[in-house]
C-alpha cells in the first residue's frame, strides 16, 4: 500500500455545511467530502483491494465508491486534514490480516465442574420429591 498515492487517488469536494453558523454557512463551502473508487486504485495489489472491499463492503455505495465526509471545523483545510488522515486509518485497518482461531480443548477442570454442579442440583431436585412415591 503506498499512501501518498492512496491520497492522490482520492478526490476531494467542498460542498456548504449545515447545522448552526449563521451567515457563515450560506457563504463558505467548509464541509469536505472523499470520493474514492477502490476497485480502480493503483496503489492497492489485487490482494489488497479484495481485503478491502470485504472488510469495507457496509460503507461502500453500488457502484463501489468510498465517501467520507467532514463537517467538524469551520476550516476547509482542517475538515481536508481530518478526512484525509480518517480515510488513511480506515483503509490500514480494512487490510489487517486476521489472525488464525486457534481450536482449544474444554479444561478437564471445567468439565469436572459442570458435572459436580449438575449432580448438585440433581441431589437438591430429588430431595424435594415425595419420599412415600
Amino acid at each position: 500500500m503506498d499512501e501518498k498515492q492512496l491520497i492522490q487517488e482520492a478526490e476531494y469536494k467542498a460542498v456548504r455545511s449545515s447545522g448552526a453558523g449563521g451567515q457563515n454557512v450560506n457563504k463558505v463551502s467548509s464541509k469536505v467530502e472523499l470520493h474514492f473508487k477502490l476497485q480502480e486504485s493503483q496503489a492497492l495489489n489485487e490482494e489488497e483491494k479484495q481485503r478491502a472491499l470485504k472488510k469495507l463492503s457496509s460503507r461502500l455505495t453500488n457502484s463501489g465508491e468510498l465517501i467520507l465526509q467532514c463537517d467538524e471545523s469551520r476550516s476547509q483545510h482542517k475538515n481536508k486534514e481530518l478526512v484525509t488522515q480518517r480515510f488513511v486509518d480506515l483503509i490500514k485497518t480494512s487490510l489487517v490480516k486476521p489472525k488464525p482461531r486457534k481450536k482449544t480443548k474444554t479444561p478437564k477442570a471445567a468439565k469436572f465442574k459442570r458435572l459436580r454442579e449438575k449432580k448438585q442440583l440433581s441431589e437438591k431436585k430429588a430431595a424435594r420429591k415425595d419420599p412415600l412415591k
